[in-house]
């Protein structure tokens, strides 16, 4: 029986490769994103493989959350798994010189937004005592380096809700779990670094980064395990880096 599987954030980088891998595995897909011409570009690329719907809103909206949800047709309601991928860095600054427009879009999407999507999806998941979240963390939220205070406050705070969720839907069978990446070259350095390009190349230079498509990979891997193995906390660096601040790269 075909599974449906939900990502948030599929528009680019680690959502968007993680669509694609789960769509040739034949996986029913909502993708939802808040760009919705790429949404349209996905949906198109991809429903030739499987049955594919998509959901345009932003994950910081409560109500839009719950609405788009909401429109799901009867074939695509019974999420099986879902996959809490949206999230941005903004900003690389000192807590004493960042910008609380920054702060707040960091918390609003790293961990309210993952928070809303959690808690539309659940009660499904009870009623059928059936059901896989996993929770995209990072290694910000196992250790803090200088200048990413917030973002590493959001990260440490996905690592908590995910303990706190696994818990809390230990007695309903559900499995909850986090993959954490370290360096990965996405879109995400261009967002932090607000559009200089320049800047975020220089983030990735010098060594091999992770791909969206190794996490797309372990993700898949960790949804495919036998249902009573729980894969509940992952980190995963490029072989060059040590830890947020050690990177070997070439002289």
């Amino acid at each position: 029986m075909k599974k449906t599987i939900l990502i948030t954030g599929a528009t680019s980088g680690i959502g968007k490769a993680t669509a694609a891998l789960f769509a040739e595995k034949e996986f029913r897909l909502v993708l939802c994103g808040r760009r919705e011409e790429r949404l349209a570009d996905l949906q198109m690329a991809l429903s030739n493989k499987t049955d594919v719907a998509t959901l345009n809103f932003d994950v910081r909206d409560r109500d839009a959350v719950s609405q788009a949800l909401r429109t799901l047709k009867a074939e695509f309601s019974a999420v099986d798994v879902l996959i809490n991928n949206a999230g941005n860095a903004h900003g690389l600054d000192t807590i004493q010189e960042g910008s609380p427009e920054d702060w707040d879009a960091m918390l609003d999407i790293n961990v309210k937004g993952l928070l809303y999507v959690a808690k539309a999806i659940i009660p499904t998941m009870i009623e059928r005592q059936f059901g896989h979240i996993i929770n995209i963390g990072s290694l910000a939220g196992k250790e803090v380096y200088p200048k990413g205070n917030v973002y590493c406050a959001s990260k440490h705070a996905v690592d908590a809700i995910t303990q706190g969720m696994r818990m809390d839907l230990n007695a309903h069978g559900i499995r909850v779990g986090a993959i954490n990446p370290g360096l990965v070259e996405t879109e995400f350095s261009e967002v932090r670094f607000k559009g200089d390009i320049q800047r975020a190349k220089t983030v990735y230079q010098g060594y091999a980064p992770l791909k969206a498509e190794d996490i797309a990979d372990i993700i898949y891997f960790v949804v495919s395990r036998p249902y009573h193995v729980n894969i509940a906390d992952l980190l995963v660096l490029p072989t060059a880096q040590a830890s947020s601040s050690i990177v070997k790269k070439e002289s």
